[in-house]
């Protein structure tokens, strides 16, 4: 599988270890409208792709990813027709990442956000160094966690945290996250890649079609939720696109202050 294309993330491989890097560390690996697009793409060609048995998933620089670029947020404002192609994405990021049979280990190098989080909680086993920081904070710009967020969330840490969560955009640190069992684990920052090694090679030394059929079956009922739910929270994500809290929240954050919410 040929990989030269995509602009958004470095792949490399390593024997039967593909490492998908995203990799926009100037921008803090926001998601533009080019790393959404091939977002919804590159587990596509990671799961045909027939050199690799293992997936590891990580960011470049002091970020996994801040979430939505704000250029790419209002383009999507100003452009409503874009959402259409966004969500067929947008479905397409969290069916693949389901979809995949390869076992898919994200390496949260840095603070998770919005998508990132999202992205990081698709995968099957996530380690993250201590220091870094998860929340959705959709609701905080005046959009739903459509993308994802609303099916993982809840069933990770139950709906009782996961609406607290989901509602204020608070943001978890990865100890907390762990305890909680939204992640698998929280390592300190110099031990971060060799962990992930250990447990890539852990799985190498496995028969691995036996990990592809086990992931398949766990999936199942997720698969069913996601089927259920993305149309829903995805149309609710383009309404919300369109109203006045939503352009407030971004001037907010293009001018540098706090967004004065009307609920309109």
């Amino acid at each position: 599988m040929d990989f030269s294309h995509y602009e958004f993330f470095l792949v490399e491989r390593d024997g039967k270890v593909l490492t998908i890097t995203l990799n926009s560390p100037d921008k803090l690996n926001a998601f533009s409208e080019r790393g959404h697009r091939e977002l919804s793409r590159i587990f596509v060609d990671a799961a045909e792709d027939e050199e690799t048995e293992v997936i590891v998933v990580t960011g470049a620089g002091r970020a996994f990813t801040a979430g939505g670029d704000l250029q790419y947020m209002q383009k999507l404002r100003d452009e409503p027709a874009l959402m259409h192609r966004t969500v067929r994405e947008a479905k397409r990021i969290v069916f693949s990442l389901l979809d995949c049979d390869k076992p898919i280990i994200c390496k949260v190098n840095g603070d998770a956000i919005g998508l990132g989080t999202t992205l990081a909680l698709f995968c099957d086993v996530v380690f993250a160094v201590e220091t870094a920081k998860f929340a959705d904070p959709h609701n905080n710009v005046a959009l739903i966690a459509g993308d994802g967020g609303a099916i993982m969330w809840p069933q990770l840490i139950g709906y009782a945290r996961a609406k607290h969560y989901l509602f204020t955009g608070e943001a978890l640190t990865a100890k907390d996250a762990q305890a909680m069992g939204l992640i698998h684990a929280a390592v300190p920052k110099e031990e971060l890649d060799a962990q992930v090694d250990a447990y890539v090679n852990r799985l190498l030394r496995m028969p691995i079609q036996s990990i592809r059929w086990s992931k398949q079956t766990m999936n199942i009922p997720l698969k069913q939720l996601a089927h259920s739910m993305m149309d829903a929270g995805m149309a609710y994500e383009a309404v919300a696109g369109q109203t006045d809290d939503h352009g407030e929240a971004i001037a907010a954050f293009r001018e540098k202050r706090k967004p004065q919410f009307t609920g309109q």
